[in-house]
């Protein structure tokens, strides 16, 4: 499997990026992927994902300003991320597994087996 990110970029407080993911290599019939971040210093986080069924689910203080979306034809996961802040700045990495780890796990990076490279944003 290989994740390719891209779309990071520096914007304003307020302003929006939408991050792109290409995915490719897949050997299962799996739809779980996922948005991370990781700012300096700081642990890698979960920011969005999706399970296999589609359902999205959502970091607390990115809800209501991100949406997760994919494109199962190009095989493109989304992150289109609005009212963009400071501490939203981090490098933002794609993920993907075999099995969604659940809504208890799902923002752990342990518990994702495929990772891109990372794609870097700035808010300031």
């Amino acid at each position: 499997v290989q994740l390719v990110e891209s779309g990071g970029g520096s914007v304003q407080p307020g302003g929006s990026l939408r991050l792109s993911c290409d995915a490719s290599g897949y050997t299962y019939s799996s739809n779980c992927m996922g948005w991370f971040r990781q700012a300096p210093g700081k642990e890698r986080e979960g920011v969005a994902a999706l399970d296999d069924n589609g359902i999205s689910i959502y970091a607390r203080d990115v809800e209501g300003r991100f949406t997760i979306s994919k494109d199962n034809v190009k095989n493109y996961l989304y992150l289109q991320m609005n009212s963009l802040k400071p501490e939203d700045t981090a490098v933002y990495y794609c993920a993907y597994d075999e099995a969604y780890p659940g809504v208890r796990y799902w923002a752990r990076q342990s518990e994702w087996n495929y990772w891109g490279q990372g794609t870097q944003v700035t808010v300031s």
